[in-house]
């Protein structure tokens, strides 16, 4: 495919999709703003990155419920902007909740996916999944890491939050969160932020569907390859440990723990993270998985 970029109308719902690299098509489903600033230009060396946006990452269309918003709605956005681009065979990624839209798309599509790229998840984000993130901060998180989230809620507490524009309010949301999601604690993620338009639509599909998902779904008839890459200060979500049972559901999932990372490890360990993923994928390709041709 020879375009940059476009918009792809589904529903009143402008998705814009940005094509970056060459190599393996590989559709990064999340922001077209945010995502594209945390993989590395060597990475775009290496795979044709198309970086997708989905329901959550652009204006809401008047008189749209975003409580009516579903994982199968978004699996067919992806689908609809896969048809536009006239994409044959690809890998599909996703960071964070964007990982359960990748899988799920791989799951229902599989003739079209080659590989599939999960990137710090949770197998779910219920209750019991959010009780033991919170347990391993407290039993694992250093003092030091403690006092800085301590002390930038008191810099910014949710009152003082409440009354910020609302695109403001979301960059600073996130970045009292530091200590929870990066490695590096005292990190401003601003720059990786800014220009991001998001609607209500995310705050349904994180707090309500994904709260009651269950990737092992389907797992049985799936044979595709899965790289899950995590990192080991992502506090967000919880230990690697929480893959412990679940992962042997797959028939091929390989897991990589990244030690000097948070909840972005294609950031905070780009070398590392491009090595271990390119050498993944070949290897993946390699042995076959009846991969399309």
């Amino acid at each position: 495919m020879q375009n940059d970029g476009g918009t792809v109308d589904i529903d009143g719902f402008k998705l814009r999709y940005q094509v970056e690299g060459s190599g393996l098509p590989t559709i990064v489903i999340g922001s077209t703003v945010e995502h594209p600033r945390t993989f590395s230009s060597n990475l775009r060396e290496h795979l044709q990155l198309i970086f997708v946006d989905h329901r959550g990452f652009t204006r809401l269309p008047d008189g749209v419920d975003p409580a009516s918003i579903d994982l199968t709605m978004i699996v067919e956005d992806i689908e609809l902007i896969r048809q536009a681009l006239d994409l044959t065979q690809f890998a599909i990624a996703g960071h964070s909740g964007h990982a359960y839209m990748a899988l799920e798309y791989a799951k229902k599509y599989p003739a079209y996916v080659s590989h599939v790229i999960m990137i710090c998840i949770a197998p779910d984000l219920g209750p019991q999944t959010t009780q033991t993130a919170r347990r391993h901060w407290k039993e694992s998180a250093s003092p030091e890491r403690k006092a800085q989230l301590a002390e930038n809620f008191r810099r910014m507490p949710d009152d003082k939050l409440a009354r910020l524009p609302t695109s403001e309010r979301f960059i600073e949301a996130d970045k009292r969160l530091a200590p929870l999601k990066w490695f590096d604690y005292l990190f401003d993620p601003s720059e990786l932020l800014v220009g991001i338009v998001r609607n209500a639509i995310i705050e349904h599909v994180w707090g309500k569907v994904f709260s009651t998902i269950d990737i092992t779904k389907g797992l049985e008839r799936f044979n595709r390859p899965v790289f899950l890459a995590l990192g080991r200060y992502d506090f967000l979500l919880g230990p690697p440990s929480l893959w412990d049972t679940v992962s042997r559901r797959f028939r091929d999932l390989t897991i990589r723990v990244f030690e000097k990372s948070g909840h972005v490890p294609q950031f905070e360990e780009p070398e590392l993270f491009d090595r271990e993923l390119l050498a993944w994928m070949n290897k993946s390709a390699l042995q076959g998985h009846d991969l399309p041709s």
